[in-house]
């Protein structure tokens, strides 16, 4: 890819977590990668991986929750570079607390972030991809925008909020016959600094439930989301079982995971001392895109392989059974 064809695509969250392992499949493939989050020593540190695996970075210091500072952020990039041909709403915060120990101002904020920051992405972006009639967005999202779980109602309640407004959005560009694509990626659990820094009121360490996932391969998942037309796509099984058993069977997901979801997003460490959240404020260093979890994360997933290479496999059991009817023939 030369320098004038460059792609462009703008990451919000891009400082660490699934954002920065985003960041890094993109520049993996020579695109122009704009950094956008709050904490400069990770958006330095993502310049760096961007530009060591040969894409080119753009950092702005940029908070979601101001509108205006998430425009001021698109014009920069379109001034820099040109227009805009993906856009990932990735910025999160979430709190780990039962919704009576969760103030107002928390609930606030981490609907802000989660939620509002991804409205004011894609509608930044829109104002570009509008005119040219060309462009995606990717929202990330979560199975716990379809299957709630305790101890986090705040983000629940704004991923769930987040696959409304992309429905809504989706049918307006239908009615505008608009070729812009947008589309949202569901993952499951993943192995980032999110258990470190998310706001918690329990005393022991917080962790993710269940089978956890390393972050490169939700990079994976969202970078072919963005260069595919695919309406959703759903990252790991356990994503996969939590979306289509809360639309067969949520009474009995309710009980389920009130019985064991708390005690499951809970280690047996207690907090450490000094402990930072980033809920406010970034936590200062650049940590990266990993958590804590990498002896049990897991870097590949059957389902997402299966997923990604559907059409293909359908193609090749339609041969297997017109060769076996010739066969038989």
């Amino acid at each position: 890819m030369t320098q004038t064809s460059r792609r462009v695509v703008v990451i919000t969250g891009a400082s660490a977590g699934v954002g920065r392992a985003t960041a890094q499949a993109f520049a993996r493939q020579g695109w122009r990668v704009a950094l956008l989050a709050r904490g400069t020593d990770g958006l330095e540190g993502a310049r760096a991986d961007v530009q060591q695996l040969g894409g080119e970075a753009l950092v702005i210091p940029t908070d979601v929750v101001d509108a205006d500072s998430v425009e001021a952020a698109a014009a920069e990039v379109e001034a820099r570079w040109g227009a805009i041909d993906v856009w990932v709403n990735n910025a999160m915060a979430t709190v780990f607390a039962d919704v009576m120990s969760t103030s107002a101002q928390d609930f606030k904020r981490s609907t802000e972030v989660t939620y509002l920051g991804a409205v004011w992405g894609t509608l930044a972006a829109l104002r570009r991809m509008k005119p040219r009639g060309q462009g995606t967005i990717v929202q990330v999202g979560s199975a716990l925008a379809y299957r709630s779980i305790p101890l986090q109602a705040p983000y629940c309640g704004a991923k769930a909020a987040l696959r409304g407004f992309t429905d809504s959005v989706r049918c307006e560009l239908v009615h505008e016959r608009s070729p812009i694509h947008i589309t949202m990626v569901q993952l499951s659990a993943f192995n980032t600094p999110q258990f470190e820094w998310g706001r918690t009121t329990m005393t022991r360490r917080p962790r993710p439930m269940g089978k956890v996932f390393q972050p490169e391969l939700a990079a994976r998942a969202i970078y072919w989301a963005a260069t595919h037309r695919r309406r959703e796509l759903w990252v790991g099984w356990p994503a996969t079982q939590a979306i289509l058993g809360t639309r067969v069977i949520p009474g009995l997901l309710d009980r389920m995971l009130g019985r064991k979801a708390v005690e499951g997003q809970q280690s047996d460490e207690p907090l450490p001392p000094g402990r930072r959240d980033n809920l406010d404020l970034p936590v200062p260093g650049d940590h990266g895109a990993h958590g804590r979890f990498d002896d049990e994360a897991r870097d590949f997933s059957l389902h997402l392989w299966l997923n990604l290479h559907r059409g293909a496999i359908a193609a090749v059991g339609l041969l297997l059974v017109v060769g076996g009817l010739v066969a038989l023939a």
